[in-house]
């Protein structure tokens, strides 16, 4: 291999560091009209008047919205192409608000200043209306929770209920039940970037919008239907994005800047502070998880039975999407001949929630994980050795949808992580004296690839040759800064015989590129990559077909490699090849090709922490940390080795320090800056050890599969369960914030 499996930099790495790449706020257009939004201060409440006062008397507003004058259609931010069926509860601005941050009106002005000024100006009566503020509340207002005015909706939301084996009997003839809760909270995506957006009329009464999105079909098809508008009215292109994490995979800002732009006829920029960001935008959901375990004598799962809430905040999105993803995570892990799940999503009047790296997966990872180690502590069993005889083996298949999990190595990462991070020893070595306790823990994981046998998983790729002798591939592709661009690159230039940054690629259109999901559910490599695995095969096929001509020989002759066409002694280069063909008048060759999902394999992991903990404050401080993945293969071990490394960190957080903590009092945001909201940063990150098991996947593009979410879905578990062993207590609520940690060990110590 001369691309794939190399540590190749990123291919935009240098416009990155020397800041010439120019995200979307960097944008300066003539005529750019800019505005600002404001926000509800109550929880939920009727908007009975507005009183623009003297607002648009400012010099320099062009303009004031609200729910009198603008669309009154409802949509799903989440929806991912037009006519995708899903709950339209939200609209630009909605008559009756649902949660402080949610949008009452917009401002637009020749600057930021002017249109933040004139929002101070602008009068609001409301009318206040019941709040239902936190999960176990939604759950005793089955509906309708809102007024006439405003769309109806009713909890749960979501429900979906699953049952295979005879649960009772496991019960019945178990060694050992256990029952463990597990709370987990509200996390925000904290990307550098806050959401941005620009909008700008073309001809022919078209809009442009350019946005740092994770697919541009979806954005184009959530304005279309916010807007009411044809969906070919809207020519959509990915700008550079300043970090997601699936913060920006629904369109936020989008529709009210496309409108602004229509109403107006003028380039329109919408841009939140951080504090609007943290409150009116997405975080993870909350999840309560009670699960019971039942247990042989050796550790065998011989059944389990789980019921999970989830508080969804105040608009579908893709909350009622959630329980079922949560199942399909959870019975891809272990081996169990038994099991009960009931997944329920409710609304809250609190901030929506939407994706954040994993979708589903660290919430229940995080409540079967901490459930199990504490199932296995009770019993005096090693962790590792009976998630080894649980973990499903190569060729099994899902007890839900009955999908073969293809090349499952979760074992290899258990066997040969225990073994790097010395488990044996290091388990058995519980450091502790009257202030200092060390223990370690462990948690394993599992992902999908992709969305296959959901909605139509496929993704079109397109190879042609340039001028110059390098290639352009155009594909509806998004990189989040993870380097997925690069990883691409790198599997077309192996098919094509040229090196990555021989590969240009070209934004994401949707003039240009054909339709495909975008950025989610961990499909970029395994999906996307294989299509432009094919196209470059095909591209290959092409462009040895001319090259045969050029040199006088058989096609099945020409070997591409290093940007030459060679054939036994004699060789062109790709660019002498380009120039040769357009002086014949010939097109330069293109493959397209079309990449139907058949399977979706899992990706599998295994992580290892060491902590201390401090008795007296409450701080815990993560010392060593080991991430063993199951990637198939990696395409680009660097950018693998990045994805774990953020993740480990995503995961630090989650477990010890992030809350958005949205009071169950009044439903305000806590934590609405950085100053609030606490992340593990570089002091607090441990050194840390990546294993890849590289044993193949078979459906995937040089046996690839995916990295980018499953790298943080182990790390809170894995963490959890280090704090439990040191201290030798059960705890089970996230964050482990240090008056939890000293109220564990208070309690431990009454108790003798």
């Amino acid at each position: 291999m001369d691309q794939v499996a190399r540590r190749i930099p990123l291919i935009d790495g240098i416009e990155k560091v020397t800041g010439r790449l120019r995200f979307t706020a960097d944008r300066k257009l003539p005529g750019l009209a800019h505005s600002a939004l404001l926000l509800s201060p109550r929880a939920h409440a009727r908007i009975v008047s507005l009183d623009p006062g003297d607002a648009l008397d400012l010099p320099g507003v062009i303009g004031l919205w609200w729910h009198a004058n603008t669309p009154k259609n409802g949509y799903n931010s989440s929806i991912w192409y037009a006519g995708q069926s899903a709950l339209a509860d939200e609209r630009m601005f909605p008559p009756v608000v649902r949660h402080i941050g949610d949008r009452v009106a917009v401002v637009l002005a020749e600057t930021e200043d002017i249109a933040r000024a004139a929002l101070s100006r602008i009068a609001v009566t409301y009318e206040d209306l019941p709040s239902v503020l936190s999960a176990e509340a939604a759950l005793d207002h089955a509906g309708p929770v809102t007024d006439a005015d405003g769309p109806t909706y009713l909890n749960p939301v979501d429900e979906i209920a699953f049952a295979h084996g005879d649960l009772e009997s496991a019960m019945a003839r178990a060694d050992h039940v256990a029952e463990v809760t597990v709370r987990t909270p509200r996390s925000h995506h904290c990307a550098i970037e806050p959401h941005v957006c620009l909008a700008w009329p073309e001809p022919g009464g078209r809009v442009a919008i350019h946005s740092p999105c994770q697919s541009v079909f979806a954005v184009q098809a959530v304005v279309a239907q916010a807007l009411a508008i044809d969906p070919d009215r809207l020519h959509v292109t990915k700008a550079p994005i300043g970090g997601s994490f699936g913060g920006k995979a629904e369109p936020i800002l989008d529709p009210i800047c496309a409108f602004l732009a229509l109403r107006s006829g003028r380039p329109v920029r919408m841009a939140l502070n951080r504090q609007e960001t943290f409150t009116s935008t997405r975080t993870r959901s909350a999840a309560y998880g009670r699960m019971r375990i039942a247990l042989a004598a050796d550790g065998r799962i011989l059944g389990r039975d789980t019921e999970v809430l989830v508080d969804i905040g105040a608009y579908c999105t893709g909350g009622s999407y959630l329980p079922g993803s949560m199942l399909q995570r959870l019975v891809r892990l272990y081996a169990i001949p038994a099991e009960r799940y009931r997944g329920r999503a409710v609304y809250t009047n609190t901030l929506p929630t939407g994706a954040f790296r994993g979708y589903g997966s660290p919430q229940i990872h995080a409540i079967g994980e901490i459930a199990l180690d504490l199932a296995l502590c009770d019993m005096g069993l090693d962790p590792v050795a009976a998630r080894v005889r649980n973990i499903v083996a190569p060729a099994a298949r899902d007890p839900w949808q009955n999908l073969p999990l293809g090349n499952a190595r979760g074992a290899d990462c258990l066997i040969q992580g225990a073994e790097t991070f010395g488990w044996t020893g290091r388990r058995a070595e519980r450091k502790a004296n009257s202030r200092f306790r060390c223990g370690v823990g462990m948690a394993v994981a599992t992902h999908i690839n992709g969305c296959f046998p959901g909605e139509d998983e496929a993704s079109t790729a397109t190879l042609r040759l340039l001028p110059n002798g390098h290639a352009e591939l155009v594909c509806a592709l998004h990189d989040l800064g993870c380097g997925s661009d690069t990883s691409l690159a790198q599997i077309a230039a192996e098919t094509v015989g040229l090196n990555a940054s021989d590969i240009h690629v070209a934004a994401a259109d949707t003039d240009t590129c054909a339709y495909d999901l975008g950025t989610r559910a961990s499909r970029m490599t395994y999906i996307v990559g294989e299509a432009v695995r094919q196209a470059g095969i095909a591209l290959a096929a092409a462009v040895a077909e001319q090259a045969a001509l050029a040199l006088n020989a058989q096609s099945n002759e020409i070997v591409l490699r290093c940007g030459r066409a060679t054939a036994n002694d004699r060789s062109i280069t790709l660019a002498e090849l380009a120039a040769w063909l357009s002086t014949r008048g010939t097109d330069l060759p293109a493959a397209t090709y079309t990449h139907r999902a058949t399977a979706n394999p899992g990706s599998y992991a295994a992580h290892f922490a060491e902590v201390d903990v401090d008795t007296l404050t409450g701080q815990v401080r993560v010392t060593d940390y080991l991430a063993v993945h199951d990637v198939g293969r990696a395409i680009n071990p660097m950018l693998v080795e990045g994805q774990i490394h953020g993740g480990i960190q995503i995961g630090i957080g989650y477990a010890l320090y992030e809350d958005v903590a949205v009071d169950t009092g009044t439903g305000r945001v806590h934590a609405d800056s950085f100053a609030r909201y606490t992340v593990a940063n570089a002091p607090e990150m441990p050194p840390v050890r990546v294993l890849l098991i590289e044993e193949g996947e078979p459906t995937g593009p040089f046996g690839a599969k995916a990295i980018g979410e499953i790298a943080t879905i182990p790390v809170a578990p894995a963490v959890v369960n280090a704090v439990n062993h040191a201290l030798g207590s059960r705890l089970t609520d996230l964050p482990l914030l240090p008056d939890r940690i000293v109220e564990a060990v208070v309690q431990i110590e009454r108790q003798g």
